[in-house]
């Protein structure tokens, strides 16, 4: 029994799935930055991508099952060749599109059109910007990362984006500890990018760091493991579990694996049925029942006020 399940056996606490509402493709692990705090380990130089015959199958399976919320990931998403045909179907399939972007795709050459595709479909972008700090930011994310996301934030805002259209943003703390309080970050967010900036934005998802990929390494060359799963472990929080996106999301990944989640993605913990699970060897309502297979990386879902895709969860 691992640290995580000894937790929820000391509270009483199950943790299964229920069917299927959100189909979170990781298109793979390409992306045009490499941040710190990386646990998909993404990188310019990654060559792992989805190729068109499986990208083709996932296709096919929103148009058999059509879930609530395809929510496409990376790496940087928009580098896939198959993105705008993954937002198109989605979209034609009456599917709630979610854009996991990094802003400064938006401010290469080659994707100046992003806001104004992505507004025409009505997709929502959920946009990384650690703080509104231009330090903290590029400490995390590289030197002018954030001179580089204010300018497409201010491109998304005119395109229609945090007034229009859902503009969700993401915190993540810079180093091994947890995220202030959802709800105050989010009103200084709001004052310091408004006031600094003229940005405007929905809502605020603060986000632990997972003890996964880069973010691990790091913590590991700093002597720094231990210490942050003992924070992460003495600060669970059992009312998270219930919300937790392992529950309802299912992760394929670039190969079409399917996984509980994308961190348990990125750890190879791939579903199984007798044999390794594939998108079209299962229906939305195939896992649901099912243990989630965990580890201690779940802890930093559920230390203090919980963390998932969509930020705190308590």
């Amino acid at each position: 029994m691992n640290s995580f399940d000894r937790h929820l056996a000391a509270h009483g606490v199950t943790l299964k799935r229920s069917r299927v509402q959100t189909l979170q493709i990781n298109v793979g692990r390409k992306c045009n930055q490499a941040c710190r705090h990386c646990h998909v380990d993404a990188a310019p130089w990654r060559t792992e991508m989805m190729d068109g015959e499986v990208a083709q199958r996932v296709c096919d399976w929103i148009r058999a099952h059509r879930p609530e919320v395809v929510d496409i990931t990376g790496g940087a998403p928009e580098l896939s060749e198959h993105f705008h045909t993954f937002v198109e179907v989605a979209r034609a399939c009456g599917c709630h599109v979610i854009d996991r972007n990094n802003l400064t795709i938006i401010e290469t050459p080659a994707f100046g059109w992003l806001p104004e595709y992505l507004a025409a479909h009505e997709v929502e972008v959920v946009a990384s910007l650690p703080c509104y700090s231009a330090e903290n930011v590029d400490a995390q994310r590289g030197d002018g990362v954030f001179e580089k996301s204010i300018r497409a934030l201010r491109k998304l805002n005119a395109a229609g984006y945090g007034t229009r259209l859902p503009l969700s943003l993401v915190y993540n703390p810079l180093g091994p500890k947890l995220p202030p309080a959802q709800v105050e970050l989010e009103a200084d967010y709001r004052t310091e990018l408004r006031t600094r900036f003229g940005i405007e934005f929905t809502r605020l998802f603060a986000l632990a760091n997972q003890p996964i990929g880069r973010f691990a390494q790091d913590l590991r060359e700093h002597g720094q493991w231990d210490a942050y799963l003992e924070l992460l472990a003495n600060s669970f929080n059992p009312a998270t579990v219930e919300g937790l996106m392992c529950r309802s999301t299912l992760s394929v990944g670039w190969r079409g694996e399917v996984y509980d989640c994308d961190f348990n993605q990125m750890l190879g913990m791939q579903l199984r049925n007798g044999k390794p699970l594939y998108l079209w060897d299962v229906t939305p309502g195939y896992p649901a029942g099912r243990a989630i297979l965990t580890g201690a990386h779940c802890l930093a879902c559920t230390a203090g006020a919980g963390s998932s895709c969509t930020g705190a969860l308590n």
